[in-house]
């Protein structure tokens, strides 16, 4: 699991989960991963993750508004830029990943976190020598 200096990183499958009550344990884990030290995630993550509860939980706009403040006051935000978008295609062709899937890995990397935890990538790759993926739900 994660060691206490680690920079983790959260796909947004991970935010959707502290928000949906369909699996509890699923919710719990979520939840624990959310409230460490040392949580990043991007602007990518914060997009995605409002849209599903927009449209799949029926969250409304201005609770959505209030989450994300609550994600800036409580992660760290890495916010995309050019060099990223081609990193991600870089990361697309050398590891077969979509295009989402590998910016997501690319401002995991960016900002030199050690984990990311998702739900969606192959649980214990190792990516670039520097990043992890961790299924936390195994």
């Amino acid at each position: 699991m994660k060691l206490m200096n680690d920079k983790i990183f959260l796909y947004s499958n991970i935010l959707v989960y502290c928000y949906s009550n369909s699996d509890l344990n699923k919710q719990r884990i979520a939840r624990t991963l959310a409230t460490t030290d040392n949580v990043y995630i991007s602007t990518q993550v914060l997009n995605e993750t409002a849209n599903v509860l927009h449209k799949k939980y029926a969250v409304s706009w201005h609770n959505l508004e209030e989450l994300i403040t609550d994600f800036e006051n409580n992660f760290f935000i890495h916010t995309l830029t050019a060099k990223d978008v081609k990193q991600a295609c870089r990361m697309a062709n050398r590891y077969s990943f979509s295009f989402y899937d590998s910016l997501i890995i690319s401002a995991a990397l960016k900002c030199n976190c050690t984990i990311l935890y998702s739900e969606d990538l192959h649980h214990s790759q190792i990516i670039e020598n520097g990043i992890k993926i961790m299924n936390p739900f195994l």
